[in-house]
């Protein structure tokens, strides 16, 4: 699924291909971790879908891994 967000430190909107069902999405918002509605999805992926950032731009702010 296409995602559009807007990185919340640098404003830059950015469009993903996550493959992840609307029923993820949805049981998200009703109140599920992330991580348990998607459990498949790497983190990069999680943190893109929660702030928008990519995984230079977190690298930037909070460090590598």
């Amino acid at each position: 699924m296409l995602i559009t967000k807007t990185c919340m430190m640098t404003g830059n909107t950015n469009t993903l291909d996550i493959p992840v069902t609307q029923a993820q999405i949805d049981a998200w918002h009703g109140g599920t971790l992330i991580q348990d509605a998607m459990p498949d999805l790497t983190a990069d992926d999680r943190e893109f879908l929660m702030t928008g950032m990519l995984p230079d731009v977190f690298d930037a702010y909070f460090g590598e891994e």
